[in-house]
């Protein structure tokens, strides 16, 4: 991301704020957690771009929105409660190289 430097340092601040975050209100029974996206469809990229990106998945597609929401709706559900600290990638198997 080196045309991105402001985001890619921003998302790492996340990552490493959480678990300070979870400690912090662990006693309160609140958990914390970060999804990391990865690429998602939402039209924010451009056609050329968007076929760059769309070549590094295994699958051939990026992701939509509902793909990192299916994950966020289990973590503050019922079955995703004794979840806390994580730093979770959901990308797709998207590569970077």
């Amino acid at each position: 991301m080196r045309d991105e430097i402001a985001y890619a340092a921003s998302k790492g601040a996340l990552a490493a704020i959480t678990p300070s975050l979870a400690d912090h209100f662990a006693d309160r029974g609140i958990t914390v957690n970060a999804v990391n996206p990865g690429p998602v469809d939402t039209g924010y990229a451009p056609p050329a771009a968007h076929e760059e990106v769309r070549r590094r998945f295994p699958g051939g597609a990026w992701g939509g929105p509902d793909d990192p929401a299916r994950l966020i709706s289990w973590l503050v559900g019922d079955d995703g409660r004794w979840v806390t600290d994580q730093v979770i990638n959901s990308e797709g198997g998207f590569r970077r190289g």
